[in-house]
């Protein structure tokens, strides 16, 4: 089974591009989502231990976590030694349970593939990236984006323009959906061949 790195900085079209190869018939891993259903349940103890008073009504308050973290930005290291190892685990379980079931692609789709050294533990990189420009736009019409949030946020990620020196495929999601449909299409196409092929 052929694991598939998907990444890309914030604003470049990753999720979209995760879904156009879900549509495609191939299982996804977002590791955000999975962030996301961890701030729900067993994250929730341990990080409010570390980072007191950020739960709400049960669940991990990500406007006031992000608030602690702007402030105290070293504190990222702390947080991600309690996140990391849980997504992990989750990751294992996705990846066992697709290669029961036969499959011949999946895609991991990791936000800070490079930062986070997970790029050893796929086959195949595809980098999703776009003008500068765009992914500036895009980011800022977030609810809640501010300026300071997108630089901070920026200054945590390899440029783009080191992950597309890194990348095995591009996908540059400025030119329209169809455009990276097609790409999507192209990328699935020639990992397959390169399963057929040896």
């Amino acid at each position: 089974m052929i694991r598939i790195g998907l990444t890309g900085s914030i604003g470049m079209g990753k999720s979209t591009t995760a879904a156009l190869f879900a549509a495609e018939g191939i299982p996804v891993n977002d590791a955000d989502q999975v962030v996301h259903d961890l701030y729900r349940g067993e994250a929730v103890t341990p990080i409010e231990a570390a980072f007191p008073s950020v739960t709400r009504d049960g669940a991990i308050d990500r406007a006031a976590l992000s608030r602690v973290l702007a402030a105290e930005p070293h504190r990222f290291k702390e947080l991600e030694a309690i996140v990391h190892p849980l997504v992990r685990a989750r990751e294992a379980a996705f990846l066992e349970k697709h290669r029961a079931s036969g499959r011949d692609l999946v895609v991991l789709d990791i936000p800070l593939l490079f930062e986070s050294g997970a790029a050893d533990r796929v086959d195949v990189i595809v980098v999703v990236s776009c003008d500068p420009q765009i992914q500036r736009q895009r980011v800022l019409a977030r609810p809640g984006m501010s300026e300071e949030k997108f630089n901070l946020i920026l200054s945590r990620q390899l440029p783009d323009a080191d992950k597309r020196a890194r990348a095995d495929f591009i996908i540059d999601t400025g030119h329209g959906i169809e455009m990276a449909t097609g790409r999507v299409r192209e990328i699935i196409a020639a990992v397959r061949a390169g399963i057929e092929t040896g």
